[in-house]
């Protein structure tokens, strides 16, 4: 009998055991974003909890705060740390420093905080910035030759999100290209992607484009709800959502630029629920229709119609409304959350509650699990 509670306590160990799986891990469909441009929102642990309760594993943040990371810890959540836009040029000229932002905020927290990836840069190309945009390459190149050093490049991937402007034209999807002055950037970084194997990374806003074209947009069509859709006489392809013509539309922009396999992952997407007057669309309502809608497309666990094949995979935007963002009204209310842990509107998930029961049926469960093989071991 002493050899079967060695058995159990291996087996215990093993099933409990936080396991890091392979690289660009995405556990199911469904991520979101945890902006903190906010001066009220909940503190690291309870969004931990929240976002347990939520049963939300996937969570990316913009940047590498200790706090948020050490609250990450031994929890089981896959995290993406973000590389801000003001640290590309120097990460991309000095090598020493990006493997020394590497070894403070990434490998100090393995394997507790489960790192998974590293955004380097947020919607740099297209953004008009020529030197951010040519260090974007470097930066991207310096942090996974840090990561390949530590051994850890099996482990973390490297991404970067692109906004929409580094397209030309996206209606029809098959008329897509990325544009002349992104082309020069695009290419080489899609090359050093290509090669590691990272996704073409696309914060996709079906709200904006509404926003813009109110009058040549049918609202249904952003939202997931019935509608007529449109057609691609192309690719005789029909799209009865936004969503899914705007990923296919960069497929065919990858495809013309001679990557035709590489997958698109949407880093972004939401609604929000409060906006200006030139922003009529910004309605608790819609937000909650489109995320509603967004979280059941996930759900079934499909592609789009121009790769079905290619299950797609999604982080929303945004946990919490950030009361402190610049710009529109619309840029502090895309929060699934509110500040003080409620739900903004109800797609399904719960408010933010005490977390004592929780641990305490931990204790009990771990108390019990020690006490079985404790006996088992003494037989």
């Amino acid at each position: 009998m002493r050899s079967s509670g060695l058995l159990l306590l291996n087996f215990l160990f093993f099933f409990f055991s936080p396991i890091l799986t392979a690289k660009g891990a995405f556990v199911g469909t469904y991520g979101i974003n945890y902006g903190r441009i906010a001066d009220n929102i909940p503190s690291p642990d309870k969004v931990v909890l929240l976002l347990k309760q939520a049963k939300i594993r996937n969570v990316r943040i913009y940047d590498a705060d200790h706090t948020v990371l050490q609250a990450f810890s031994g929890t089981g959540l896959d995290l993406v740390v973000g590389l801000p836009n003001g640290f590309l040029k120097e990460m991309s000229s000095n090598a020493d420093h990006a493997l020394t932002w590497v070894k403070d905020n990434v490998q100090s927290f393995l394997p507790n905080t489960r790192i998974r990836g590293i955004a380097v840069g947020n919607e740099v190309l297209g953004g008009g910035d020529s030197e951010l945009s040519g260090a974007l390459l470097g930066a991207a190149k310096n942090v996974y030759n840090a990561l390949k050093k530590m051994n850890l490049e099996g482990t973390v991937q490297i991404t970067t999100a692109h906004s929409q402007a580094v397209f030309a034209d996206s209606y029809p999807p098959s008329s897509c290209v990325f544009k002349e002055n992104v082309v020069q950037y695009m290419k080489p970084l899609l090359d050093f992607f290509d090669q590691i194997g990272s996704p073409f990374c696309l914060n996709a806003y079906p709200f904006l484009a509404y926003t813009y074209n109110p009058t040549q947009i049918d609202i249904n069509y952003a939202l997931f709800k019935p509608t007529e859709g449109i057609y691609d006489p192309k690719t005789n392809l029909r799209y009865d959502n936004m969503l899914d013509a705007q990923i296919d539309a960069a497929y065919m922009a990858l495809e013309d630029a001679g990557f035709k396999e590489m997958e698109v992952m949407i880093t972004e997407t939401g609604w929000a629920s409060k906006g200006d007057s030139d922003e009529p669309a910004a309605t608790p309502e819609n937000a909650r229709t489109y995320n509603y809608n967004l979280r059941k497309r996930l759900a079934k666990k499909k592609g789009t119609p121009l790769r079905p094949k290619t299950v797609l995979k999604a982080y929303i935007f945004a946990l919490f409304n950030e009361n402190s963002k610049p710009g529109k009204s619309s840029e502090t209310h895309f929060g699934l959350f509110k500040p003080d842990g409620t739900i903004s509107y109800d797609i399904g998930f719960n408010s933010l509650k005490s977390d004592a029961p929780s641990k305490a049926a931990s204790c009990y469960v771990a108390s019990l699990l020690i006490s079985i093989s404790v006996f088992l071991l003494m037989i």
